[in-house]
């Protein structure tokens, strides 16, 4: 159902959550509900009366909105519901361009848009407190966004992401794998002072091939100051640097509120590292800059262990991390989920890739202050193992692809 039943402490707290919700539409004070109109009725005439007269005042202004989930009523079926609340003490005038207070009558169809029922399933009625933040999705569009890349973040998840890092003004939030900082943009929203790193010299710099259709090079204004300047928030844009994730940079000690990222998985943007001369497997690149480097395969647990030692250790105590795990569906289970003793895992929530494939954003908490003797210690437990099914991901979902598209191929034969 898209409508859920919550018990908050105070519309002060509602208001709040709301302040920060891209997946909520609106919250209301909810004053009955039932599974028919009579139901609905009756709970009406069971809420306390005290409650209701505040609102319902002859020196006050409301309006009553209709909303039908998977149903659309037509004007005159809208008033006759509406004409059925009359039993109910408005005292008040009716005001509908600018109402003190506005009713909402919420009515739930199911999900199933090709089998509508006449009646619906559930029907609610409450006192509108606010709205989510749902605006937000468009504004900050990636279709609209001065520089963007081949993974750019989705501004809905970007939101999600820092609300679960529980970003709040003030904090410092870091993204090792910033690409075009598409994460560094939801965190300067709520007041964050945001920086990041990536090991994608072109991309840092705003320079080479540009990822939207129809236009070859980057122009000089695409680059991740652009994009927050773009958003009003270049106050808040403290860096982004060119170095390797496995190979920290920063002085020791607890440097960031935050961290918040999507580790290349090697389907769209390549997994790869700092190597040497001496490594078997290295490739040389060299940017428009001249900027040359040899760089390595950086298998994909190895990044999630690096990531979650670089948590452990520059996170603040409280501190929290926010990243995408991707999973091979058909053996995914809990223990491939990265572990480490200094953070706690604290939420787990999948999004569907495929019929084959999904990714899970994955949030952990730092706990425990890191000590030398955790460096490594993912090592001595024996739960490394499992974890290196990950370093197979791209393997496995070309080969869903493939099989998808023979099928395809033989299907428009038959």
């Amino acid at each position: 159902s898209p409508f859920w039943i919550l018990n908050i402490l105070s519309e002060e707290m509602a208001r709040g959550l709301m302040k920060r919700t891209v997946c909520a539409k609106s919250i209301f004070e909810l004053w009955g509900h039932g599974r028919s109109a009579e139901e609905l009725y009756a709970s009406l005439k069971n809420y306390p009366m005290d409650k209701m007269l505040p609102y319902l005042q002859s020196d006050s202004t409301y309006k009553v909105h209709i909303h039908t989930f998977n149903k659309t009523l037509t004007q005159a079926q809208k008033i006759k519901k509406i004409d059925a609340l009359e039993f109910l003490p408005f005292k008040g005038k009716v005001n509908l361009k600018n109402p003190e207070h506005i009713f909402w009558i919420l009515e739930d169809y199911g999900m199933d848009p090709n089998n509508v029922p006449e009646e619906p399933f559930h029907l609610y009625f409450g006192r509108w407190i606010a709205d989510g933040q749902r605006e937000l999705i468009e504004s900050y569009s990636v279709k609209r966004r001065h520089f963007i890349g081949n993974t750019s973040m989705d501004a809905c998840l970007s939101f999600i992401m820092a609300n679960h890092g529980r970003v709040k003004p003030n904090d410092v939030v870091y993204d090792p794998f910033v690409g075009t900082g598409g994460l560094l943009i939801s965190s300067a929203h709520f007041g964050a002072y945001v920086c990041g790193t990536d090991i994608d010299y072109n991309t840092i710099h705003g320079l080479g091939k540009a990822s939207r259709k129809n236009q070859k090079w980057r122009g000089p204004d695409e680059n991740i100051r652009a994009n927050l300047r773009q958003y009003g928030l270049e106050k808040y844009y403290l860096d982004a640097l060119v170095s390797d994730s496995s190979r920290p940079i920063w002085r020791k000690g607890m440097l960031f509120d935050a961290i918040i990222t999507d580790p290349p998985y090697g389907i769209r943007e390549a997994t790869r590292r700092m190597g040497s001369q001496k490594e078997t497997v290295k490739s040389t690149e060299r940017s428009t800059e001249n900027h040359i480097f040899v760089s390595s395969n950086y298998h994909l647990s190895d990044i999630f262990f690096d990531l979650l030692k670089f948590a452990a250790e520059y996170l603040v105590m409280g501190g929290r991390l926010v990243y995408w795990l991707p999973i091979y569906r058909p053996e995914y289970t809990e223990e491939i989920i990265p572990r480490h003793p200094c953070l706690k895992l604290i939420s787990n929530c999948e999004q569907m890739l495929s019929s084959h494939t999904s990714r899970r954003l994955i949030t952990m908490e730092k706990v425990k202050e890191f000590k030398d003797q955790d460096q490594n210690s993912y090592l001595l437990d024996g739960q490394y193992m499992p974890y290196r099914g990950h370093n197979s991901f791209r393997e496995k979902y070309f080969s869903g692809v493939t099989k998808r598209i023979a099928k395809e191929e033989k299907d428009n034969q038959k």
